[in-house]
This record gives C-alpha cells, structure tokens and sequence, in this order.
C-alpha cells in the first residue's frame, strides 16, 4: 500500500493507514473477528451500515454482469488453493459439490440481518479495496487534499490532478511480462486492473490456473482475455468490473461498457490485442507497438 498526498501533514497519511485498517476489520475473510469472518463461521450477522453497504453494491452489480461477478466464490477459492497457497486442481465432482454452495442469489440481506446457507461463504475482496480507495478519497478531500495518489495493490486511485495541475501518468502492467504495457493519463479517476497474472499456478497438467474463477463453471475463466482495466470515479465499481469484465470476456465487456457509459476500458487479449475505449483514445499510448496491436472501440 502506497499513499501519496500533497498540501497535507504526516498525520492525515498516518489517519489513512488507521482508516484502511479498521476497514479491513470488517471485510478480512482471515480475521476471525472480522464480520465477514463472524458471517463465513456463523452463517448470519448484523451487519454494520458500511458492510450492508458494499454487500448490496456486489448484490447490485452480480444482477447487472448476470452473475459474472459473485462474492459468493470463497469455498470454490479456497477449494483451489487460492486463499491458502495450497494449490491444486480439484475433482470436477468436488467442484459440482462446491457450486451448489457459490452462487451470490442465496445471499440473504436486509437492514437488520445477513444471511447464507448452511456451508455458504462470502468473500469481498473483489470490491474491497476499491471500496477503501473511495473511502480514503473522500478523507482526503475533507482534509483539503485536492492532489493525491493512492495505490492499495495494484488499485490506483487519482484525487485531482498532480499539484502542478497535469494529469497522472499510471503505468499498466503488460500480461504477459514485468514492463508496462502502455500509460494511461488521469485525474480524478480509480484505475483498476485484474489479471491472471497476478495470482495462478501451473498444475501436474502442465496447465495454467488463475485465480479469477467463472462462476459459471468453477473453473478459472477462459473468456479470451489476459487483463482488464477498468477507469472511472468510483473505486468500488472499477475493482467489481475489472473481475466480472475478465469473465465475461471482450464481446460482452463492450456490450456492457455501451450500455454503462460511466467508465473506460483498457483490454488486453490473448491473441495480441489492445482494446481501449473512445474515452481514452487521446490518453493512453501503447508501450509496446511491436508486440501488440492496438484497437479502439467506438461507442457509436
């Protein structure tokens, strides 16, 4: 975790790091203390306004992406080892079990209570720190911060522009090897990016498993692509997009980011393309022209 403020004092930054702390607190799926923990072990809570909150933004956006995005993944994850560091390529029949107990319709939630069936488990992590990066964004602006750059894993999120006024330069990271991919310039905006590079392991198969599952299968998402990044003014739905987008895969992410029209998308392929949208033609420049083809989709 990176946090980089400008026109403030080491104690509004020190308030950042108890901020994403106590956020943490709530979410972790390995703090037992945790509600999302407490929820996993128990089986229903009362949850606290700001986990109500971000569970009905998944619910919201699970309904929006038909399911692509599922908080419900974590016995599934778990199953495979992503969780734990213990990988391995369960049984199809383990994994039919598992899928009767991963899917986001059964999750119960009103104001008073959150509920799930016997074995359920939820995991926010999809959303989780683009949730935190709005929500030290907003800290930040009551502070005064009107230039700051804050970089939790990967999520970026830009508030304003650089204190000389020009945009953020952000580096995305090519797929398919350490260098950048291409920069992207911008202000005021979360840039969020998911990949299979950032979590996998290659099975006795010889094969390669990431951790971004098809809830639809069980199985790591085969849609086509090898990274997506999505930009746009909140954080929370920029980080749910970046993962339901892999899953689904270039022809339905350009469908829903026609329909959307509240953010852009830089899409890399598995058959050597750049996908950016007509929104950041005239902000990202391709790094790599020899290795890569670039392609603009028009919304038009």
């Amino acid at each position: 975790m990176s946090l980089r403020a400008y026109g403030c004092g080491q104690e509004v930054l020190e308030g950042l790091k108890a901020e994403t702390e106590r956020i943490e607190g709530l979410f972790s799926v390995t703090k037992a203390d945790s509600e999302i923990a407490r929820l996993n072990a128990e089986g229903r809570i009362a949850p606290s306004a700001e986990t109500r909150d971000l569970v009905g933004k998944a619910l919201d956006l699970a309904r929006e992406t038909d399911g692509a995005l599922d908080i419900a993944l974590y016995p599934l994850l778990k199953e495979w080892g992503f969780t734990t560091g213990q990988y391995q390529v369960p049984a199809e029949a383990r994994i039919r079990e598992l899928l009767a107990l991963t899917d986001w319709e059964k999750i119960e939630l009103s104001d008073a209570e959150l509920r799930v069936a016997d074995g359920m488990a939820l995991d926010l992590g999809s959303l989780a720190k683009g949730y935190t990066a709005d929500v030290l964004t907003a800290k930040l602006k009551e502070a005064g911060v009107t230039s700051a750059l804050l970089d939790l894993g990967g999520n970026i999120q830009a508030v304003g522009a650089k204190p000389d006024g020009s945009a953020w330069q952000i580096g995305i990271r090519d797929p398919q090897g350490e260098d950048h991919l291409g920069i992207v310039s911008v202000k005021g905006a979360a840039v969020v990016t998911s990949g299979g590079y950032e979590r996998y392991f290659t099975g006795e198969d010889g094969q390669v498993y990431w951790h971004i599952l098809d809830p639809a299968t069980g199985y790591p998402a085969k849609s086509g692509l090898l990274s997506v990044t999505v930009i746009g003014p909140a954080g929370w739905r920029c980080d749910g997009l970046s993962t339901a987008l892999f899953v689904m895969g270039p022809e339905k992410a350009q469908a829903h980011w026609k329909q959307a029209g509240d953010y852009e998308l830089i899409l890399v392929t598995d058959d050597g393309q750049v996908i950016v949208t007509d929104g950041l033609e005239e902000l990202f420049k391709l790094s790599q022209p020899d290795k890569y083809t670039l392609t603009v989709w028009k919304r038009d």
